[in-house]
């Protein structure tokens, strides 16, 4: 009997070894898309561009650096050429300071990165102080960091700054009404090299780790002494009802949303007449109104409107008013 059952296996081994196994002649996971390969074309733009602060042979001087970076949540890497008079001066103190550029300094920021400190003074192209860490601070930055040099990390022709951020200052109108920076309001100018573009931060248009809710809303100015309060009283064609809706609903969450100067937009319809419509519209300043998208609504409906009467309001408690604030 055990001879029987050898026999067998060692048949079905014979049997197993002769038949042909098929190649796979498909490589698996090959992707299959229109987007055009750029080889390896360091895309990762635009990055804030900056204004890198340093004491070089005992001269202040000012150098543009727009290739910056965060390792970690303590540390911020600067990338600077070694070719640039800046580098000598950051590698003897191991200090520096990092300044946003707003779109008030942009022209001098431009400046100071077409000319080298080696041949031209540029200590005294902006105002400034020197901070508690001992480096120059642009008074008119929004924002500023005083960092310590804690590694210098070298690639071929670039000297790679690893620093540790002792001090930020920030001004007063780039912060919330809790003390902390709003980006809405610092709106740093953003640096694209490939094109040497200067471009602007957009509009909030969600909340990590939450876009299934409703987007965030801007903060909000206060109201300034040209504020307006007013009451927009419409009265639509019925045949354009439905789509004058569609309109107002549009701006009313744009512009409330990510517009800072408007403050209140609400409408309302009368239940015995919709083609009635009341907006309560408040704006910071009188230029607030002038936006974007309220030109697009005013031009869009300009024929869908049988009549419009504004009337503006005077608070009678400007106290006793909603606040929008960053959630």
């Amino acid at each position: 009997m055990a001879k029987i059952i050898l026999g067998v296996l060692s048949l079905l081994v014979i049997m197993s070894c002769s038949i042909p196994v098929k190649e796979n002649t498909v490589q698996p996971n090959i992707m299959e898309t229109n987007k055009k390969n750029l080889g390896n074309l360091l895309a990762l733009y635009p990055k804030p561009m900056t204004v890198v602060g340093a004491e070089v042979e005992g001269k202040v001087n000012w150098l543009v650096v727009g290739h910056t970076g965060v390792i970690g949540h303590d540390r911020i890497l600067i990338s600077m050429s070694k070719s640039h008079y800046t580098n000598q001066g950051i590698k003897a103190s191991k200090r520096l300071s990092v300044n946003l550029v707003s779109r008030e300094i942009l022209p001098k920021a431009d400046y100071v990165g077409s000319v080298s400190g080696a041949t031209v003074d540029k200590s005294e192209v902006f105002a400034y102080h020197i901070g508690e860490n001992g480096t120059p601070v642009i008074d008119a930055s929004p924002l500023t960091m005083e960092c310590e040099v804690v590694d210098i990390y070298e690639t071929e022709g670039f000297d790679n700054f690893i620093c540790a951020i002792v001090n930020t200052y920030a001004a007063p109108e780039v912060l919330d009404n809790n003390g902390k920076l709003d980006y809405t309001k610092l709106k740093p100018v953003l640096f694209e090299f490939p094109t040497y573009s200067y471009l602007a931060t957009g509009e909030i248009i969600g909340k990590c780790l939450n876009l299934d809710k409703q987007p965030g809303m801007c903060a909000k100015e206060p109201m300034s002494a040209d504020g307006i309060v007013r009451l927009s009283k419409i009265e639509v064609y019925p045949q354009y009802l439905d789509e004058y809706m569609k309109y107002a609903t549009e701006v009313g969450e744009i512009s409330l949303r990510i517009e800072s100067g408007v403050l209140t937009m609400y409408a309302v319809g009368e239940k015995e007449n919709p083609c009635k419509v009341t907006i309560l519209e408040t704006y910071a300043s009188r230029a607030d109104i002038a936006s974007e998208h309220f030109q697009k609504y005013k031009q869009g409906t300009l024929h869908m409107v049988k009549s419009l009467v504004l009337s503006d309001q005077t608070p009678l408690n400007p106290a006793n008013k909603l606040n929008n604030f960053m959630q």
